[in-house]
């Protein structure tokens, strides 16, 4: 990659990931009061997180068939309200087990 391409991209990155920080201080000046709009940015990042880590966790084994063993075995772990090392150790050993059988 030639380096005007390279810092081109790099800019438009940089301006882009900018604005995205920069406009919500610029527009929202006092705070937000909304329950329903508080109730909103407050499950952001959880659906972020869960957008990005679900799809992931199909791919990161060898058969799709022990990616769904583990991500349904950490989900019932979970809501048991389990620690994160409990539900993970729970969904490597799952996922672990299935691939042994079924691979």
């Amino acid at each position: 990659m030639e380096m005007k391409t390279f810092l081109a991209y790099l800019f438009v990155m940089a301006g882009s990931t900018y604005l995205i920080r920069v406009i919500p201080f610029i527009l929202v000046s006092k705070k937000v009061t909304n329950k329903y709009i508080r109730s909103f940015l407050f499950y952001i990042p959880y659906a972020v997180l869960a957008a990005m880590t679900v799809p992931a966790a199909f791919y990161a084994t060898r058969s799709v068939i022990s990616a769904v063993a583990g991500i349904t075995a950490a989900a019932l772990v979970a809501l048991k309200t389990k620690s994160l090392i409990v539900v993970a150790s729970v969904a490597c050993i799952t996922v672990f087990l299935v691939e042994l059988i079924v691979v």
